[in-house]
């Protein structure tokens, strides 16, 4: 992936995000994807999976926190967690959150 440090890859997907083209992608890689939406303002902290997990913001903005490292996430970009690892994430206020989630 590219991006920062390999965990993310800004602007994978174009804008607007089609949860289709999402789909597209991550199934030629052997994933299945789902949709979530977060209210304004919505916080995860230490949350884990046990399996590793990719994360594409549909609509909305985000900051992730993880490997003590933070990323701002805008439509169209896609980031790559680790299984196991404490992630921490919080949806910009003003407009919810959209994503499609690596099941």
């Amino acid at each position: 992936m590219k991006g920062f440090s390999g965990l993310t890859a800004r602007r994978k997907f174009s804008v607007p995000v089609s949860q289709q083209e999402v789909e597209r992608d991550w199934a030629a890689q052997g994933f299945h994807c789902g949709a979530m939406v977060d209210p304004p303002g919505h916080e995860w902290n230490n949350f884990t999976h046990e399996a590793n997990e990719l994360v594409a913001v549909v609509e909305g903005r985000m900051r992730f926190t993880l490997l003590d490292e933070s990323f701002n996430l805008e439509p169209g970009d896609e980031i790559f967690i680790p299984a196991g690892v404490a992630t921490q994430h919080q949806e910009h206020r003003g407009s919810p959150l959209q994503v499609a989630l690596r099941l």
